[in-house]
């Protein structure tokens, strides 16, 4: 499957159930396999970091976390299916995690944070093997400790909540001593299922303007959202530089 090309990110032309499908067939193999969810603000990080650029190169599936994804492959002649939210992701793949009888392992978040989200998770999905819930606020000093905790869990599934892009390069420079088939980074999610943060509501979702809602209610988040102007800046300029004949 031919990646979708966006200001030098390439993105797997799935949506949501392509990306669930997708993530099935990756946990049948050993792996281990890297999973991002990406959104306007990684593309334009990516842009001025080379070693994010090749993680994100490297990723065994990248799937469009946001409409402006979407909206910039539309505007340079490309296609992609629909956004895939990392949360809705990480929901799924819990339903299909208590189905497949898969090992699950959540790193992230504040002390408590994880521990919230795994007993939330058991309410939810009963019978849900939630093997470890580790707090995300370590240092690289704890690096060796935490994947000691996370591989003797020995997970199918492990999402962590670490920030992006922090979490995409943690899992890329542990990813073959984790020993979890498939891990993803789900960003604030883990905030979410513990009842700490709550989602944008659903017609603001539809909209796709959760982006706004975040803003609204974290006014502190202002610069990273000035992402979203450069990276429409960036799009158009892209999609009428002259090309060579």
């Amino acid at each position: 499957m031919n990646r979708v090309d966006v200001l030098g990110v390439g993105f797997d032309p799935v949506d949501l159930d392509g990306a669930v499908g997708s993530i099935v067939a990756l946990a049948r193999d050993p792996g281990p396999h890297l999973v991002v969810t990406a959104n306007v603000e990684m593309v334009m990080q990516a842009r001025l970091a080379p070693d994010l650029r090749e993680i994100l190169h490297r990723a065994a599936l990248v799937v469009a976390d946001g409409v402006g994804v979407v909206w910039g492959a539309r505007q340079l002649g490309r296609s992609l299916p629909g956004r895939v939210p990392g949360i809705d992701l990480a929901g799924r793949l819990c339903d299909e995690a208590l189905r497949r009888g898969w090992r699950v392992c959540l790193v992230g978040g504040a002390p408590g944070v994880a521990d919230a989200a795994a007993a939330n998770l058991r309410l939810r999905h009963p019978g849900i093997d939630v093997r470890r819930a580790l707090p995300g606020y370590f240092g690289p000093e704890d690096d060796p400790a935490v994947v000691r905790a996370v591989r003797d869990a020995a997970p199918t599934l492990l999402l962590a909540g670490l920030g992006s892009p922090r979490q995409e390069r943690w899992l890329h420079r542990h990813l073959a001593s984790l020993g979890a088939p498939v891990a993803i980074g789900v960003g604030g999610t883990l905030d979410v299922w513990a009842g700490r943060a709550r989602r944008a509501p659903r017609i603001m979702r539809t909209l796709g303007l959760e982006w706004c809602y975040r803003l609204i209610r974290q006014p502190g988040r202002l610069g990273r959202q000035m992402a979203i102007p450069r990276f429409m800046a960036a799009v158009w300029l892209d999609r009428w530089r002259p090309r060579p004949r």
